[in-house]
């Protein structure tokens, strides 16, 4: 299968490329991004033939159906890491928590997060890919809180591999700041950013379509890459979950093969709701795709008015950091998928330049068909943390975001599976807070606070991190990036 360019071509960049060329370098002309030429169709037999597969066998036969330029053993290899997810039977169990609504958790692997999903395998497959061409790659990755951890993870100590990873100083939990800055690998720098994520990503659009920094490496010796999900090596991992929810809830008898289902998910940069989009499009019984925003809510606004404008928009910081995005990158595949790459190209160039694009009513109608949105205060929240936990189900800030579009956006009664992002200990504070009424904790005191609430234990992988050193210690003003970069690969 080829890739193509959402916003065309320049006439300097080749109009199609591979599976391993995409992932190398994921940014094509125009500032846009590649997209499949075609989809796989997964259809009703595809889905039957998979019933009792486990999660390796059925991820093994989707990016069979994508028919990458990988080879066997490297695929396997990458897959293997699932290996060491807590269950490696079941690296992504799915859990009842309504008689309609089932939690698809993604947090399972090595950091706690649902970035694992995609991060382990994509590590695998990019290094070896850079190891067969005997060429040297640096990794850049803008981060919420959820893909630098897991992106440091999987290229740690990795051949032709070094990473740059960027988070937002002070805009993510200190699990997922302890989790970055106590990397000590040689090829590993992370660069606290004074600004919010938007800022980081910005900087690694602007470094990726840079001519004279990629300069700058070439005299080094190293290629750019990206593991954000402008990155379709960390896509075509996000959309081998959604297929195996759906049918887990055939084999827990929720559902029968061929019902329609509801996808309920949290959303920042759309990678995982894009995940979720192209399994629908394969052919997966979806009905529509619940898309829960927080307060930085640019993605309900589209879903529901057809406009996306940031203008006098800012970051507003909320309990659920991972989504407190306003420029989704993903949203643009989705617009190239259905539209096509002339009038993506007018829509990204109308927003880079004027801050605002505003969709047709005939396109509108086309996204609702499809999508559902909307968001999910602060307040609002904690209280479905705290309902949930009445329950007897403890969950994170971002997938409490889930529950008020589980409530508000549904149209049909019909199961509903809601993706949660990432471990309660990610985002303690808030959890004690909404469960207890504590106020102003650190994340080690409130982790023995709901702990104890809960009758759990603290996993050792998250309570070890308070005792690491920090080893990474920079933090820089934005206008700063690139030199702090190039001071590291130099």
């Amino acid at each position: 299968m080829n890739f193509i360019e959402t916003r065309g071509n320049d006439g300097n960049h080749p109009a199609s490329v591979t599976f391993s060329q995409a992932i190398l370098s994921p940014i094509s002309s125009f500032g846009g991004l590649y997209s499949p030429q075609s989809l796989p169709e997964l259809d009703q037999s595809f889905l039957s033939a998979h019933i009792d597969s486990d999660y390796k066998t059925l991820a093994r036969a989707i990016l069979d159906a994508f028919a990458i330029d990988i080879d066997s053993d490297v695929i396997d290899s990458a897959l293997a890491l699932y290996d060491d997810f807590d269950d490696p039977d079941n690296p992504v169990p799915v859990v009842k928590v309504k008689d309609d609504l089932y939690v698809s958790e993604l947090w399972h692997g090595p950091t706690r997060a649902f970035k694992d999903m995609a991060l382990q395998p994509f590590g695998v497959v990019l290094s070896s890919i850079a190891q067969s061409r005997q060429e040297n790659y640096l990794i850049l990755t803008a981060t919420s809180g959820d893909t630098g951890p897991a992106a440091l993870e999987t290229f740690k100590n990795k051949a032709n591999v070094m990473v740059a990873c960027m988070y937002p100083d002070g805009g993510t939990s200190d699990v997922q700041r302890l989790q970055m800055v106590t990397e000590d690998a040689d090829n590993l720098k992370v660069i606290g950013v004074k600004g919010d994520f938007d800022d980081t990503q910005n900087a690694l659009k602007q470094l990726l379509g840079s001519a004279t920094f990629k300069a700058k490496l070439t005299e080094n010796n190293i290629h750019l890459s990206a593991a954000n999900s402008v990155n379709f090596g960390r896509i075509i991992f996000q959309t081998i979950y959604h297929i195996h929810s759906y049918l887990e809830l055939v084999r827990q008898n929720a559902i029968t093969l061929g019902d329609k289902v509801y996808l309920d998910v949290p959303s920042g940069n759309f990678g995982n709701a894009l995940g979720g989009y192209y399994a629908k499009q394969m052919g997966l019984p979806v009905e529509k795709i619940l898309i829960a925003s927080n307060n930085n809510n640019i993605l309900t606004r589209l879903i529901k008015t057809g406009k996306y404008d940031l203008r006098d928009l800012a970051v507003v910081p909320t309990t659920s950091p991972a989504m407190d995005i306003l420029i989704s990158s993903n949203i643009e595949r989705v617009l190239f998928d259905l539209f096509g790459d002339t009038r993506t190209r007018e829509l990204m160039q109308q927003l880079n330049e004027e801050k605002n694009y505003a969709l047709t009513a005939e396109e509108l109608a086309t996204i609702q068909s499809i999508f559902a949105a909307d968001y999910c205060d602060d307040d609002e929240g904690k209280a479905y943390i705290k309902q949930a936990f009445a329950g007897g189900y403890l969950m994170d800030p971002h997938t409490a975001t889930c529950f008020k579009t589980y409530d508000s956006c549904r149209e049909k009664d019909l199961r509903t599976i809601v993706y949660s992002t990432a471990e309660w200990t990610k985002f303690s504070p808030v959890i004690a807070n909404a469960l207890t009424g504590e106020t102003d904790s650190h994340d080690i005191d409130a982790l023995k606070s709901i702990a104890q609430e809960a009758g759990i234990t603290i996993p050792a992988i998250i309570n070890g991190l308070f005792d690491k050193p920090v080893t990474q210690n920079s933090v820089i003003e934005k206008s700063d990036i690139e030199k702090e970069i190039l001071a590291f690969i130099s």
